[in-house]
């Protein structure tokens, strides 16, 4: 049986739908039902039963996702076994990347990553922690760098490196003395943040529970979707925000945001790798991790 054949019957499978198919292997409707029909015509079976609302497997569909399954496995295991003997590391690698760390961590480790592994093809979506894991499990991208612990059965997440989130402010909206905010003054001033879904708003609301905060006891004065729209916004003298302090190192250098710790509270947190719990992962996505971790664990990236 296809190998491509098999891919596209167990995606129309796992999401009960042709056209959510069509759209995450990036082709036509009719090129799928052309796939599905043609390798029905080849088990001399029927695999789908499908109306207008909703598409259901038959028994055959059901017994050949156990065997498609396995098959799919065995042969992705395969290329790499060929690529490790082969000795030269090459093939592609997509990735999801939260905004923090694809913006001010990833590119230090892409420019050692590239020089080591230069036949590796990388491509990288910018895009908030929710989006990443959904876009693993749809099998959109290989592997994801996300900065909150998502609990996701389908999703392997784990801790990579620490970052520390900080308050930031204009250098001449807060005094010189208040570089500790207490959580009153907290309440009060115009506080900018990220989007719902970002990681960075995630855990600072976790860490604001803790202290007996919510968001309604906030002034929250605007949303926006980007750091560095928000450090823009925050420079311009529109409110505060609280963010990664990785962040901030140039425009701490040029002196025109200044970080700010709030007492009682402490907002640290790990930055995490994720990959599908069920996929075989490629040699390229392997080695991406083991390079990361590597990297990291020997504080070759500076994130605070």
């Amino acid at each position: 049986m296809n190998y491509e054949k098999l891919k596209t019957f167990m995606i129309v499978a796992e999401k009960r739908s042709f056209s959510e198919a069509a759209k995450l292997l990036y082709v036509t409707q009719p090129t799928i039902t052309a796939q599905i029909k043609s390798l029905e015509e080849e088990l001399n079976t029927k695999l789908f039963e499908r109306t207008t609302k909703k598409v259901e497997l038959t028994q055959s569909a059901k017994i050949l996702m156990k065997y498609a399954r396995e098959m799919i496995r065995l042969n992705d295991m395969a290329h790499k076994e060929i690529m490790r003997i082969e000795d030269t590391v090459y093939g592609e690698l997509s990735m999801g990347c939260s905004f923090t760390i694809g913006e001010y961590i990833l590119p230090e480790f892409l420019k050692i990553f590239k020089g080591m592994y230069p036949l590796i093809q990388m491509e990288v979506d910018i895009t908030n922690s929710n989006n990443i894991v959904s876009n693993i499990k749809d099998q959109r991208i290989d592997v994801g760098l996300i900065e909150t612990p998502i609990d996701d059965p389908d999703v392997i997440v784990e801790p990579i490196m620490e970052d520390e989130l900080i308050l930031i402010a204009s250098s001449s909206y807060l005094p010189k003395q208040d570089m500790k905010v207490s959580l009153e003054k907290l309440k009060q001033l115009p506080l900018i943040v990220r989007e719902k879904g970002s990681g960075t708003r995630a855990v600072v609301n976790q860490y604001l529970k803790q202290a007996g905060l919510t968001e309604s006891d906030l002034n929250i004065v605007m949303e926006l979707g980007s750091t560095e729209a928000i450090k823009a916004v925050v420079e311009a003298g529109l409110g505060v925000s609280i963010i990664s302090r990785s962040a901030i190192k140039k425009e701490q250098e040029l002196n025109v945001l200044t970080a700010h710790l709030i007492q009682n509270i402490s907002f640290y947190r790990f930055f995490y790798i994720a990959y599908g719990r069920n996929q075989v992962l490629k040699s390229t996505t392997e080695i991406f991790i083991e390079e990361l971790k590597k990297m990291a664990s020997k504080a070759e990236l500076q994130i605070s």
